[in-house]
């Protein structure tokens, strides 16, 4: 069995790999050319539905 150190070390290290790729995945999902298209939508709908009540 390890000892504290060791699970220290192991749960930092594995946690800053779980997070780098965490973060390189969500900006591979923005930039990707298909989703372009879904995210100016978005951005367009919050201003083309701005002066209408909501339903």
């Amino acid at each position: 069995m390890p000892d504290h150190d060791t699970a220290v070390w192991l749960s930092k290290s594995y946690g800053l790999v779980y997070l780098v790729a965490l973060s390189l995945g969500v900006l591979l999902y923005v930039y990707w050319p298909a989703n372009r298209k879904r995210f100016d939508q978005a951005a367009e709908s919050i201003i083309r539905y701005e002066d209408r009540p909501w339903r």
